[in-house]
């Protein structure tokens, strides 16, 4: 390779810079963030040798939006360059700590040029497998905000309305439950639940998509709202009243953004030819599985080897090491998405598979906290993916966890035809 291309990106124009293999300057220029300036970029790319046969390599501190979706196009390389480490090449090349958008871009174009080795070029996933990551951790997103639009709720809840929290606190889902928004916002305050009669909380319930167990369940919460409770002012208990109305509208709306983006992720995942692979595998359904596939990607180029992929999800430990002294911990910089999404296949996988219960147990009883064991479950059970993907098969426990399998009792049955 004999061209190299660095941009800085900005929100309104990105500095473009053309480096030869010896770090001279070719070109250098500034283009809008618009179709106009997408298209200049690409003509100046062509213009200094850029082809299907000879494409040129293009840095860039990120990975999404829609220039990043018109370099690569084609063959062309690209590489999501870490911000943090773009700062540490930018001292290579000056002491005085300067810093600026054109300059920034011939330092972005010689970190492929001088250690492109070292960095990961973005992965060619399928155009499939770009909409699940969109789907899934649009979705992820959603859940993330529904638990922090609760917790307001929750804690508006707890200054003037300790009634309504003791209903639903040992309830699947608490307060984004159907049942318990749609009290609250007939009820917004302790002086207003008091005063519902016992067919409404029914009727409530029942048009909340409740089928079993109204009768009981609305005398329970009829008693404790009627209960006697230490009490705001009335002015002000009606302002909490409204605010927490204000809320019930927030939550009722990501609550259904959370449904609807479901749907579309079990919709979307299960048309993608690895589906059936990762869901043979105990403890990941429709919903773990597309977030999974979302950040493993299906480039099977993009990890060579088990322990790339497991470092990628910080399921594998650092180790630090210096002289006399050695440290061996959890990773810190890693994938929190992918890491996350592992943490609740594992705890998942603990009441579907015996052989990981068995394992999980075995790393407690060495003396792993519950997240350390989690986190070495997951490590695992990431390897087995991985292979599993790698050479298109179902999942198998006994092959998985040959000993643990066998401590918890299970057997492989041989496929028919064979001893």
């Amino acid at each position: 390779m004999d061209v190299f291309c660095g941009i800085d990106w900005a929100e309104g124009h990105h500095d473009v810079a053309i480096i030869d293999n010896t770090g001279k300057l070719l070109a250098k220029c500034r283009i809008d963030d618009d179709l106009d300036g997408y298209q200049l970029l690409l003509d100046l790319l062509a213009d200094h040798g850029d082809s299907a046969e000879t494409p040129i390599p293009v840095a860039i501190e990120t990975s999404r939006g829609l220039l990043v979706a018109t370099l690569r196009t084609g063959a062309r390389q690209g590489f999501a360059i870490n911000p943090m480490a773009a700062s540490r090449y930018r001292d290579r090349h000056g002491v005085s700590r300067k810093k600026s958008d054109p300059g920034d871009a011939p330092v972005l174009a010689n970190i492929v040029r001088t250690d492109m080795p070292m960095h990961r070029p973005l992965p060619a996933d399928s155009d499939l497998a770009q909409a699940i990551a969109v789907l899934a951790r649009a979705h992820q997103d959603a859940v993330w905000n529904r638990q922090q639009i609760a917790n307001q709720l929750r804690s508006l809840l707890r200054e003037y309305y300790r009634a309504a929290l003791e209903a639903w606190r040992h309830k699947a889902g608490g307060l984004t439950r159907p049942d318990a928004r749609k009290i609250l916002a007939a009820a917004p305050t302790p002086t207003k639940a008091a005063e519902l009669a016992l067919w409404k909380l029914k009727v409530t319930m029942h048009n909340a998509g409740r089928q079993r167990g109204i009768n009981e369940d609305a005398e329970r919460i009829q008693t404790l709202f009627r209960q006697p409770s230490a009490r705001q002012l009335p002015v002000v208990e009606e302002a909490m009243g409204i605010q927490a109305k204000a809320l019930l509208v927030q939550l009722n709306a990501v609550c259904k953004a959370v449904d609807e983006l479901a749907k579309a992720v079990e919709r979307t995942f299960r048309t993608h030819p690895d589906a059936p692979v990762m869901l043979s595998f105990p403890g990941i359904g429709p919903g773990v599985g597309a977030r999974l596939l979302a950040e493993i990607g299906d480039d099977r180029t993009r990890f060579a080897t088990a322990g790339g992929l497991k470092a990628y999800a910080g399921a594998a430990p650092i180790t630090r090491a210096s002289g006399k002294r050695k440290y061996v911990g959890r990773r810190f910089v890693k994938n929190n998405r992918l890491n996350h999404a592992g943490y609740l296949w594992a705890f998942s996988t603990l009441t579907h598979s015996k052989g990981a219960n068995a394992h999980y147990r075995k790393r407690r009883e060495h003396g792993d906290w519950h997240a350390q064991a989690l986190r070495h479950l997951f490590n695992r059970m990431l390897g087995q993916l991985h292979h599993c993907l790698q050479t298109r098969i179902p999942f198998d426990e006994v092959i998985a966890f040959p000993v643990d399998a066998a401590t918890a009792g299970l057997t492989r049955t041989p496929p028919p035809g064979r001893p």
